[in-house]
């Protein structure tokens, strides 16, 4: 193998990684967004799950089934 096309196989070996990177990184950012998103929409869940519960009447003690 020659000095040239060594290099060559070198230049081609970093270009393949950064391309790897690039899309590993635009995986993360799109993964990041939804997981922002997600919490988000849990977070809303959340507060409308204590808003209806706020709304629900107190739960009266109840008997054991033996009385």
């Amino acid at each position: 193998m020659t000095d040239n096309t060594r290099l060559e196989a070198l230049e081609i070996h970093i270009a393949q990684q950064q391309r790897m990177i690039d899309e590993l990184s635009e995986a993360l950012a799109l993964q990041q967004k939804d997981i922002e998103r997600l919490k988000a929409q849990l977070h809303r869940s959340d507060d409308r799950i204590a808003e209806l519960e706020a709304g629900l009447p107190a739960a009266a003690p109840e008997k054991p089934p033996h009385y």
